[in-house]
C-alpha cells in the first residue's frame, strides 16, 4: 500500500509534539451514499461506499489521567481532557473524541489516556461523514490500545450512540457502519434494522465523481432532527391502522395512500420519500448485481427529485449540479448525497467521460453561482484500520 501524505504528516507531527513516535496510526474513511437517503433512521436500506478521503490519527498511551489531542487541520488546535470522567461538551470538533470516550465509559470500560494528532481530508460539512470518520478513528484507537473485545459492527453502534446522545445529532447507523466495515471496490447494502450487510462490486469502467457545492451546513443545527420527528409522527399515525408497523420500512406506498390520508400534507410527503427510497435501494442493488448501470443511474435521478420535492432537503446549488451532471454524455445518473441542506452531489460517470464531465460541471456552476465547485473522483475504500 502506498503511504498517504496524511499518514506521514500525523506521524511526524506526533513525534515532534510528544517527543516519541506514535504506537498506532489509524485511518477511518468518510463515505458517499450511492442511494438510500434518510432511510437508515427509519430502519430501512442504504447503499454507501467508504471513500479515499479519511481521518488519520497518530496515537499513543499518555500519562494518566489526561488525554491531549491536536487537530492539524484547525490551526493546530489542541484540547486536553480527563479520561476518568465524562468531559464537558463545548461544541466543535473536540466533541467527537469526547463523545467516543463517553460511550466507552457508559459501556463500563476505562479507556487509556492518550496523546493524539488528528488530520483529515474528508470535507467538513459536505455530507461525506467527516464526523463519523473522526469517531471511528478514536474508537478504533482506544479499543486497540485497551485490547477491548469489540467487533467492528459493534464499534459502529457505539459511535452512533456517541453522536446521538452526546453530540445531539439523531443520525442513523449508516455513516458509522460504512466507516467501520467498508470494503475496497465494493458498495455495501446495509439493512439498518438487522445490520445485515451485503457487498456489491462496482462496475468496471465507471467512476464515482463527487461535486462539492461548497455550501456548508451544520447537521445538528439543520432540520435533520425535524425530518426524523416527522417520520416518527407518520409511524405513530399509521400504527393505529397497522399495529405491526415499527418504522416506515414496514409500510408500502399502497398502505400509506390508504391509511395516511389524514396526515398533515408535509408529513405524508416525508413518509412517501422514505418508503419509495427504500424500494429504490433494493432496485439499485439488483441493477449493480446485473451490471445495468443505466438503470442504477436512473434511480439516482429519481431519488434526487424525491429528496428535492418530498423531503425538501436539497438546495439550488445541489439541484444545479445534478442538472449539469446529467447533461454530459457518459453520466449515468446523479443525486445529492448525505443529509442535504448543502454539501455534495454524487454521479456515476463512464471513466472516459470524466474530463468532459468535470469541465462542464465547473463551467456551469461558476456561470450560475459565481464560484467553483470542488470536483473529484473517489474510489470505494476499506473501512477503519491500523496502518503501519
Amino acid at each position: 500500500m502506498v503511504k498517504h501524505a496524511l499518514h506521514k504528516k500525523v506521524k511526524q507531527s506526533y513525534t515532534a509534539r510528544f517527543q516519541q513516535p506514535p504506537q498506532l496510526v489509524v485511518r477511518a474513511p468518510g463515505r458517499v451514499n450511492l442511494i438510500g437517503e434518510h432511510t437508515d433512521y427509519n430502519d430501512g436500506f442504504v447503499l454507501p461506499v467508504a471513500v479515499d478521503q479519511a481521518a488519520w490519527l497518530a496515537v499513543g498511551v499518555a500519562e494518566p489521567p489526561l488525554t491531549t489531542v491536536r487537530a492539524l487541520d484547525i490551526k493546530n488546535d489542541e484540547v486536553i481532557f480527563s479520561t476518568i470522567e465524562v468531559p464537558s461538551s463545548v461544541g466543535g470538533w473536540a466533541d467527537y473524541p469526547k463523545a467516543v470516550l463517553w460511550a466507552l465509559l457508559e459501556r463500563g470500560l476505562q479507556p487509556s489516556p492518550i496523546n493524539a494528532v488528528l488530520a483529515s481530508d474528508v470535507p467538513v460539512g459536505a455530507g461525506m461523514s467527516s464526523s463519523a470518520a473522526i469517531e471511528l478513528a478514536f474508537a478504533f484507537a482506544w479499543v486497540t490500545l485497551g485490547q477491548f473485545d469489540i467487533s467492528l459492527p459493534d464499534l459502529a453502534l457505539l459511535c452512533q450512540k456517541a453522536e446521538n446522545q452526546y453530540v445531539g445529532v439523531n443520525c442513523g447507523i449508516m455513516d458509522q457502519m460504512i466507516s467501520a466495515c467498508g470494503k475496497a471496490g465494493h458498495a455495501m447494502m446495509l439493512d439498518s434494522r438487522s445490520l445485515e450487510r451485503r457487498y456489491f462490486p462496482m462496475p468496471e469502467g465507471v467512476a464515482i465523481v463527487v461535486s462539492d457545492s461548497m455550501v456548508r451546513r451544520s447537521l445538528a443545527a439543520s432540520e435533520y432532527n425535524v425530518r426524523r420527528a416527522q417520520c416518527e409522527q407518520a409511524v405513530g399515525h399509521l400504527q393505529a391502522y397497522l399495529p405491526e408497523v415499527k418504522a416506515l420500512r414496514d409500510v408500502s406506498l399502497r398502505q400509506l395512500k390508504q391509511f395516511g390520508r389524514d396526515l398533515p400534507e408535509v408529513v405524508f410527503r416525508r413518509a412517501r420519500h422514505v418508503i419509495a427510497e427504500n424500494d429504490r435501494v433494493v432496485k439499485f442493488a439488483h441493477a449493480l448485481y446485473g451490471g445495468d448501470i443505466a438503470a442504477a443511474g436512473a434511480l439516482m435521478v429519481e431519488g434526487h427529485r424525491s429528496l428535492r420535492d418530498d423531503y425538501e432537503v436539497s438546495a439550488p446549488e445541489l439541484d444545479a449540479l445534478v442538472e449539469a451532471a446529467v447533461e454530459v454524455p457518459g453520466c449515468y445518473g446523479a443525486r445529492l448525497t448525505g443529509a442535504g441542506f448543502g454539501g455534495c452531489t454524487i454521479a456515476l460517470v463512464a471513466e472516459a467521460a470524466v474530463p468532459e464531465f468535470k469541465a462542464h460541471i465547473v463551467t456551469a456552476y461558476n456561470e450560475r453561482f459565481g464560484k467553483q465547485p470542488a470536483v473529484y473522483v473517489t474510489h470505494p475504500a476499506d473501512g477503519v484500520a491500523a496502518i503501519q
